[in-house]
């Protein structure tokens, strides 16, 4: 997988900017609120058909503008692949592959394995259970369409459950077969999504924990724990013991929209008795075993993007990731950093091809 060739059209701040790049190593440099970590985010928006860091889609638009459009040229087995991603207000986003409109995004989802890492990753740590579920759907889902299929059966019918419990309370009603219905759409996705889950964790677990070795010279005792009322019991079980809870709160209560992915160290939670170092370990860790995992399912190199991380780690973790890039862990890799210097001088210890782009007002 290369990246050749970006082209970005009143996408956020950027009005109007093309790269050719390199097929190694690429650094944005320059002051920050120029725009560098806006580049990295249009191309994973290519990858994934939506922003990192904004998932409304609208304002992704340069203010004061009606559109934007992505255009890239990448290199994938040997073929060159033309992606171009536009948005216009009031319109529907379109993705095209080579001058063909998907019809659904899903079928886009994996023809560029890429991962970043930002300090907005964060959000996994202190943000709740949803945001932690979507990066185990999102690694799953990227690398299996089928798994992302059943999944948006289940919240289709999550959500046409809570509506019928609505509209029992409102009417004063129930039917308890209409309900049944639901119970049993829910329960055979739902146990299809549990055990997916639960198998990628078993395989992404062992990963994470030589990865977060590797960075803190396993000094530290890091856990991630997979939690799921679906190991206690079946998921119709479920429903039917919630059953009076669910039609007073009008809402489904149980099922794998409740699951967790627990972030511990030395036995807690990280968000409350980690320091920011180790917390900053723990997510580079996650993200280069999610790096990992895709590449060994993709077969192939994905894209890696580093947002702002020279900035956030010390001298020693930074030689760390240095040392993966010249044992060729990595593929191609962007950069954004806001010291040029700084940069370029780790850059070159990799003893890779590279290209810095300047990026200014």
């Amino acid at each position: 997988m290369f990246l050749k060739q970006l082209s970005l059209l009143n996408y956020k701040n950027l009005a109007q900017i093309e790269f050719d790049f390199d097929a190694k190593i690429n650094c944005f440099v320059g002051k920050n609120g120029v725009g560098k970590t806006n580049i990295l985010d249009a191309i994973y928006h290519l990858a994934y058909g939506k922003s990192y860091f904004n998932p409304l889609a609208v304002q992704n638009i340069k203010h004061g503008e009606e559109f934007f459009v992505i255009d890239a040229l990448l290199e994938k087995n040997g073929k060159e692949e033309k992606i171009v991603c536009s948005l216009k207000k009031g319109q529907k986003k379109t993705i095209k592959r080579n001058g063909k409109v998907y019809e659904k995004l899903s079928e886009h989802l994996g023809l560029i394995p890429l991962v970043i890492i930002s300090p907005s990753d964060a959000d996994l740590i202190v943000e709740g259970s949803e945001t932690r579920r979507k990066f185990i759907d999102s690694v799953i889902g990227t690398l299996d369409n089928q798994y992302l299929q059943i999944l948006i059966q289940y919240q289709k019918t999550l959500a046409q459950r809570n509506a019928l419990l609505k509209y029992f309370a409102l009417n004063q009603t129930f039917d308890a077969d209409n309900l049944a219905i639901y119970n049993e759409l829910l329960s055979e996705t739902g146990q299809l999504i549990f055990e997916k889950r639960n198998q990628f964790l078993n395989d992404f677990i062992p990963i994470f924990q030589k990865h977060h070795t590797n960075i803190s010279g396993g000094n530290e005792s890091v856990a991630l724990r997979y939690e799921s009322q679906l190991f206690e019991k079946d998921l119709q079980s479920l429903l039917e013991e919630s059953l009076q809870k669910d039609r007073i709160i009008q809402y489904t209560s149980a099922g794998i929209h409740k699951d967790d992915l627990v972030f511990e160290i030395d036995g807690f939670p990280i968000k409350k008795f980690g320091s920011q170092g180790q917390q900053k370990s723990f997510l580079i860790a996650l993200k280069l075993a999610q790096f990992e995992f895709m590449k060994k399912q993709s077969g192939e190199l994905p894209i890696l993007l580093f947002d702002d991380i020279f900035d956030k780690l010390d001298e020693t973790r930074v030689q760390k990731i240095v040392t993966m890039v010249n044992d060729a862990v990595f593929g191609q890799i962007f950069i954004s950093d806001t010291h040029a210097e700084r940069t370029e001088m780790i850059i070159k210890e990799t003893h890779q091809s590279y290209k810095m782009f300047l990026i200014e007002d």
